[in-house]
């Protein structure tokens, strides 16, 4: 018994210790830090705030409402709400993708062979990644938000303070499937340039085929059928309905919190598997 409790509390210290390592490269980094928060500011400042989709809509026209328009078809009376959310998602995935560039750095850098040396567990040295990147992106979640209610954010009728914890929860859910995913795709690779043209293949691809800027339903159907499977699509629909939409349809939250978190179960498992089998010295 006290065997197991032994090499239970040690899993947790090398757990602690490889997350904190990863979070120090962040946090020690203020430069790194800003540039994090940069992308999604510009979006907001400029993307979301000059297509002002709602000064298309005729104001002229008797019986047609603008306001009423883009409730209907963004769930908002506004296009930047709509898209401020989005960059929750948005800023979740580009934190992500670093995960199979840090395997390889540690790699390239002699770290891993120490820590594979160690009693530390194979699964403990991936999920430590995927740990400090979920953290990351909850914190930077809660700037962007903040300066997004700054720029103009219109929260929803129904908003409760406690939402806040369900946009955590959903992100967290994503940020272990992505990171998980992207570790997954490189976890054999030995050169930077193959992480990086993993990223460049997926992210891009993956943030405009969901519905980060535009609503689903009126995006041509082959394409709906990709954003229906894009697990960013849940996560941004979970926090509008837990940020900005009037009123929560529950059924459908449930869903969304049900797909993110089967997403991050099933590839943190694939990822925990292939670290037995493929992370070695």
């Amino acid at each position: 018994m006290n065997e197991i409790n032994h090499n239970s509390k040690s899993k947790l210290h090398g757990m602690w210790a490889l997350t904190n390592r990863e979070l120090k490269k962040w946090y020690k980094e203020p430069i790194l830090f800003l540039l994090t928060l940069i992308q999604p500011i510009i979006w907001m400042g400029l993307l979301g705030k000059s297509m002002n989709i709602s000064a298309l809509i005729p104001t002229n026209i008797p019986g047609l409402d603008p306001t009423t328009i883009m409730e209907q078809t963004f769930g908002t009376r506004d296009y930047f709400s709509f898209m401020a959310v989005g960059m929750v998602g948005m800023t979740a995935l580009f934190t992500t993708m670093f995960s199979g560039m840090s395997v390889v750095w540690d790699r390239r850098l002699g770290f891993l062979n120490k820590v594979l040396s160690t009693p530390v567990s194979r699964a403990v040295i991936i999920f430590s990644k995927v740990l400090s990147a979920a953290l990351r992106s909850m914190f930077q979640t809660s700037i962007i938000l903040i300066i997004a209610v700054v720029f103009g954010l219109q929260l929803g009728a129904n908003f409760n303070p406690l939402n806040i914890l369900g946009v955590f929860a959903i992100i967290f859910c994503l940020c272990v499937g992505l990171s998980s995913l992207f570790i997954a795709l490189t976890i054999r690779s030995t050169r930077m340039e193959t992480p990086m043209a993993v990223m460049n293949l997926i992210n891009l691809p993956m943030m405009f085929a969901s519905n980060a800027f535009y609503p689903a339903k009126l995006m041509p159907d082959w394409l709906q059928n990709i954003v229906n499977v894009n697990p960013l699509s849940y996560t941004n629909d979970a926090v509008r309905q837990l940020l900005i939409v009037n009123t929560i349809d529950y059924a459908k939250l449930a869903l969304d919190f049900a797909y993110v978190g089967i997403f991050a179960l099933i590839v943190a498992s694939v990822g925990i598997v292939l670290s037995w089998r493929y992370l070695r010295k």
